[in-house]
């Protein structure tokens, strides 16, 4: 059971504190966007398998044991959350991740999760 205050009592200057501090709403959502996406273990799987290099859709297919079709459903949910990049190379796509960012927050999580 999650422990919780015995008696209801409101601490007003910490609560306008917090609130002075909260980012607007439409950052919020972009944030919940961005965990969210990153909740599903393939497109987890995805984003740490492009933390050290590039790949293109049909390695992340075979790293994943999906379909390309799969896979790029997934891809564009990450682009679109702005997590993946690509570049085409002839006939192939090759995704990494968007920024040195994300790079951090993953391997920050790692690190959260093997302690």
């Amino acid at each position: 059971m999650t422990e919780v205050c015995k008696i209801y009592e409101e601490h007003l200057d910490k609560i306008l504190k917090a609130q002075k501090k909260l980012p607007d709403e439409e950052t919020i959502l972009e944030i919940s966007d961005f965990f969210n996406a990153l909740g599903n273990p393939t497109r987890l799987k995805i984003v740490f398998a492009l933390l050290e290099e590039e790949l293109c859709t049909c390695d992340l297919s075979n790293i994943t044991g999906l379909s390309v079709s799969a896979i790029s459903h997934q891809l564009r949910i990450l682009k679109d959350r702005k997590i993946v990049a690509y570049k085409k190379d002839g006939k192939n796509v090759f995704y990494r991740l968007d920024d040195e960012h994300i790079r951090q927050i993953l391997k920050i999580a790692l690190r959260h999760m093997e302690e």
